[in-house]
């Protein structure tokens, strides 16, 4: 049986758009990853999407969601958002950003408002779990939520993993 989560800044924002969400918990395992929770929680990694905080070369802070079990390419990352280059933030300065622990980072309810990135194949999905705001807590929701409530705006930036 799930085990009950208290509130967290996104799941206070999914009810505040009026998402609806299942909650799946599992044991965080330090650097486990994706892999560890689509494992324990028996789903596909493909449907289990991370959230990076990453920032463009003048330091402005974006985030991007992609599969668990691709890699993003920053090169063509940046060619579709149309900047120079992309990197990955520090985990402190992805902290202050999100307002979330690194691991535990979710695209709903950030400290700092930025441009959310979706990698295009994600909305394909009929379902994707995500973080919901805590190490080993993962939201179910329709992918059409990271549109339709964030913005996020489809990017092609899948590399292998």
């Amino acid at each position: 049986m799930a085990r009950h989560v208290s509130e967290t800044p996104a799941t206070q924002w999914l009810r505040r758009q009026g998402v609806s969400f299942s909650e799946h918990v599992y044991d965080y395992v330090e650097h486990g990853g994706t892999a560890e929770s689509a494992r324990q929680l028996g789903v596909d990694e493909h449907s289990v999407i991370k959230t990076l905080v990453m920032q463009d070369q003048d330091a402005k802070p974006l985030i991007v969601l992609m599969h668990g079990d691709r890699q993003v390419s920053l090169k063509a990352l940046a060619r579709e958002i149309g900047v120079k280059k992309v990197e990955p933030c520090k985990p402190e300065v992805a902290e202050r950003h999100s307002g979330y622990k690194v691991g535990g980072t979710s695209p709903f309810g950030t400290r700092k408002a930025m441009p959310v990135y979706v990698e295009a194949s994600i909305l394909d999905l009929p379902r994707i779990c995500i973080n919901g705001g805590r190490r080993g807590y993962l939201v179910g929701i329709d992918p059409s939520v990271l549109v339709r409530g964030l913005g996020a705006q489809p990017v092609r930036c899948a590399g292998a993993e």
